[in-house]
């Protein structure tokens, strides 16, 4: 593997380094990054904080960013990485992973509205979060208030694009007179258009019936059955399948009626006739086939 040569960059120990700010990632994406790396080797180091060891013996680093690199060159079974080695403490280092994943991702990620919300419980002022992650006052507002006001449904539509924060945010601080209000001026401004314009009423409708949804899906407790519970349902399934078997012998009958009335229709000369002058004289596989067998039948009979 060969690595582009980068000023100031050290060979690190894959195994001394540890993740502060670990995040899922897409799985298609990180191997298109296994990839590149193994075919291209690493274009730029990653970066990371040493720390001292109580033992002074091997030193041991926190990662600041490059957690995909890193990850892809363990897959690689690379022991050692490049990396920019800096002098910062370990809230630093965090403070710093959060504002490169911010700077650098789509504003539709989950993981962004989540690491707003980290910074500000970090102490940082909406203005810092803004400056540190090129992001817009508005926008760093919109997503701390919904953040704050446990707006998880509204959060989950900003995450996948269904609804721009603005409008999200508008929605939360709307009673619901005031939502509508807020779709249509939405529309009217061409935030809200079509099938997106569809999926916020939809949300707004599971809103003012659900409420503001949930930080995780908690499982819900399942209730103990009861005899009459059980046998109520044992009735009700006996009874779905009665009503499958009726249906099922009213179409046996009336395929039986057609079949018969079809077979008197064939025995008769001057009806053929007339098929045969319109060209119709052949029947497809299925009928003739279903004719014959009650030919058959009766025959058996």
């Amino acid at each position: 593997m060969n690595y582009a040569p980068v000023e100031h960059t050290v060979l690190v120990p894959v195994d001394a380094i540890t993740v502060v700010n670990p995040r899922l990632r897409n799985k298609k994406v990180f191997d298109e990054i296994t990839a590149n790396i193994a075919e291209l080797g690493l274009k730029r180091p990653i970066t990371v904080a040493a720390r001292e060891t109580e033992d002074g013996d091997k030193p041991v680093y926190e990662l600041v960013c490059g957690q995909g690199r890193l990850e892809a060159f363990k897959v690689l079974g690379q022991s050692e990485i490049p990396a920019i080695v800096i002098n910062a403490s370990s809230e630093d280092c965090l403070v710093m992973s959060l504002v490169e994943n911010l700077a650098r991702r789509q504003h539709h990620s989950l993981d962004l509205l989540r690491d707003i919300g980290r910074l500000k419980e970090k102490g940082y002022s909406e203005a810092e979060i803004a400056a540190k992650t090129q992001l817009s006052k508005k926008y760093v507002h919109g997503v701390i208030k919904l953040l704050e006001s446990h707006e998880h449904r509204l959060l989950r539509a900003v995450e996948s694009g269904k609804i721009p924060v603005s409008v999200a945010v508008d929605i939360a601080d709307a009673d619901d007179v005031g939502v509508q209000r807020v779709l249509r001026q939405a529309y009217e401004k061409k935030l809200l258009r079509g099938g997106r314009l569809l999926a916020a009423k939809r949300l707004v409708e599971a809103r003012q019936k659900h409420g503001k949804g949930r930080a995780n899906t908690v499982e819900r407790p399942r209730k103990s059955l009861s005899v009459e519970t059980l046998l109520k349902t044992y009735e009700n399934d006996v009874e779905k399948k009665k009503v499958l078997l009726r249906k099922a012998g009213a179409t046996r009958s009336e395929l039986l009626f057609l079949t018969q009335a079809l077979k008197t229709l064939m025995a008769d000369e001057n009806f053929v006739t007339l098929l045969r002058a319109e060209g119709l004289a052949s029947l497809p596989k299925q009928v003739a086939d279903r004719l014959t067998q009650s030919e058959e039948a009766s025959a058996c009979r």
